[in-house]
C-alpha cells in the first residue's frame, strides 16, 4: 500500500521501486509530450557531469537513513561502471520532507547541477520539481506515482499502469481477457483498479465486471459470497486482484476458494508481487496464480555485486539511483552536450535496467518490461520472459 497525501501541485503518493546498466543500441526519440518541450541544460561532456542526488537521510527515522544511504551506495556503484564519463555526485538529505526537497533541490542547481536524481517520497518529489522548474533542470524522482509526473519531473519506480499493462495483454493473449476486477475501497487500491480498467480498454479484453470490499478483515469476510456470485455470473476467465500479501490477498486466497471461485477454472491475476513474502508461495489459493516481475537475472546480478562492494542486500529501491546514474552516464557518452535534454531522456529506445528494459515517456512517467511468472508447486515459474527491447511482445 501507498500512503497519499494531498500537494498544491497534484495528488501524491509514497512510492517503491527497481533498476540501469546501459543505453540500447538503437536511438529513436519518443514523441515528447506534456509540459516542458525539449528543456534541460546543455553539459559539458568532457568534463564531469554535476548531478544531484536527493535522498531521505536526516529525518530521524532509522529507515529513511539507511534508504539514503543504500541510494548512495547504488548510484557510486554506477558511477564506477562508467566508461569514459565523469560524474560529479553531491549527495543533499531532504529529510523525507517537501519543504526541505525544495530547499535542497535550488542549493544544488545553484551550485551547479545539471539534473536532480530522487527524492524518494513523491510529495518531496513534486515540491523539488517545482523548485527548479524555472532552471529547465529534470527530476528522475525515486517514486512510482504517475500523479507527479510531467513537466520537469520523470518518475522511475515501477507503475501500476505498467504491471497492469503487461498483465492484461497477456491475459488476452492467452484466451483469458474476461477480467473481472476485485479490490479494497481504498485510495492505493482504487487506483490500481482504474490502472486495470485502462488496460482493459486499450488492449482490447473485455471488462467482466468489478467489485469492492470494506478493507477489513470484517468487511472482507462479508463481501466474500457477493465477490464469488458476481464473478461468476459476470462469465469472468480471470480475476485480477489489487491487493497484496501485505494486505487482503492472504483472505481472499482462502476465502474465495473456500466459497467456490476455484482457481483452478478461473485465472486469478496479482497487481502486486504474490511472491512476496516468500511463505505466500505455500497458499493453496495461490497456486496457479499470475503476476509480473522485473527480469530476475538482471536484478540478482545487481545485487550480488552490491553485496561484494558494500556488504549485505541493497535496500529493494536501490536500484533505482544505479539506473539514473547508469542512464546519465550512456546519454552523456551518447549524446554530448544535449544528454540532459527531455529529447535524450525520452529517448524511445530506452535502457537496459537493473530489473530489464525501461523508458522514461514524454509525460513523465515510465515504460519498464516485466515477465509474467506464476506460482506452481509452492515455487515461481516465469512463463512469459521479460522483453528485451522496446516493440515486440510485452508492448
Amino acid at each position: 500500500m501507498f500512503a497519499v497525501l494531498t500537494t498544491p501541485r497534484r495528488l501524491a503518493a509514497k512510492i517503491l521501486a527497481v533498476g540501469a546498466i546501459a543505453l540500447l543500441a538503437a536511438c529513436d526519440p519518443a514523441a515528447l509530450g506534456g509540459v516542458g518541450g525539449n528543456s534541460g541544460p546543455k553539459i559539458d561532456a568532457s568534463r564531469a557531469v554535476p548531478v544531484a542526488l536527493l535522498v531521505p537521510g536526516g529525518s530521524g527515522r532509522s529507515g529513511d537513513d539507511v534508504l539514503a544511504k543504500a541510494l548512495e551506495n547504488a548510484a557510486r556503484l554506477a558511477i564506477a561502471d562508467l566508461d569514459g564519463v565523469q560524474i560529479d555526485l553531491q549527495v543533499y538529505n531532504t529529510a523525507g520532507n517537501a519543504a526541505t526537497a525544495a530547499r535542497q533541490a535550488q542549493a544544488a542547481v545553484n551550485a551547479g547541477a545539471k539534473i536532480i536524481l530522487g527524492p524518494v517520497y513523491s510529495e518531496a518529489a513534486n515540491a523539488a520539481g517545482v523548485a527548479v522548474a524555472d532552471e529547465g533542470v529534470n527530476v528522475l524522482a525515486f517514486s512510482n506515482n504517475p500523479e507527479i509526473a510531467g513537466g520537469n519531473v520523470f518518475v522511475l519506480g515501477p507503475t501500476f499502469e505498467n504491471t497492469a499493462n503487461r498483465l492484461v495483454s497477456y491475459a488476452r493473449r492467452q484466451g483469458k481477457g474476461n477480467i473481472f476486477t476485485v479490490h479494497a475501497r481504498s485510495v492505493a487500491e482504487e487506483i490500481g483498479r482504474d490502472a486495470i480498467a485502462k488496460a482493459i480498454r486499450n488492449s482490447g479484453a473485455s471488462n467482466a465486471g468489478s467489485v469492492s470490499f470494506e478493507l477489513s478483515q470484517q468487511g472482507l469476510v462479508a463481501a466474500v459470497p457477493n465477490i464469488v456470485a458476481q464473478a461468476k455470473a459476470s462469465g469472468a476467465t480471470s480475476v485480477f486482484f489489487t491487493s497484496t500479501n501485505d494486505g487482503a490477498m492472504p483472505f481472499l486466497a482462502q476465502l474465495l476458494p473456500e466459497a467456490g471461485l476455484s482457481p483452478s477454472a478461473t485465472q486469478f491475476i496479482g497487481l502486486g508481487r504474490l511472491d512476496i513474502p516468500a511463505e505466500a508461495l505455500t497458499q493453496p489459493g495461490l497456486q496457479g496464480a499470475w503476476f509480473a516481475l522485473p527480469d530476475n537475472n538482471l536484478y540478482t546480478s545487481f545485487q550480488n555485486r552490491y553485496a561484494a562492494r558494500f556488504g549485505g542486500s541493497p535496500h529493494p529501491i536501490a536500484g533505482l539511483a544505479f539506473d539514473g546514474i547508469a542512464a546519465i552516464g550512456a546519454l552523456v557518452e551518447r549524446r554530448g552536450a544535449d544528454a540532459l535534454t527531455r529529447g535524450a531522456l525520452t529517448q524511445g529506445s530506452g535502457f537496459v535496467g537493473t530489473g530489464g528494459i525501461f523508458r522514461l515517456r514524454g509525460d513523465g512517467t515510465n515504460q519498464r518490461g516485466l515477465a509474467i511468472a506464476q506460482i506452481r508447486n509452492n515455487q515461481v515459474v516465469v512463463i512469459d520472459p521479460a522483453p528485451r527491447s522496446f516493440g515486440g511482445a510485452g508492448f
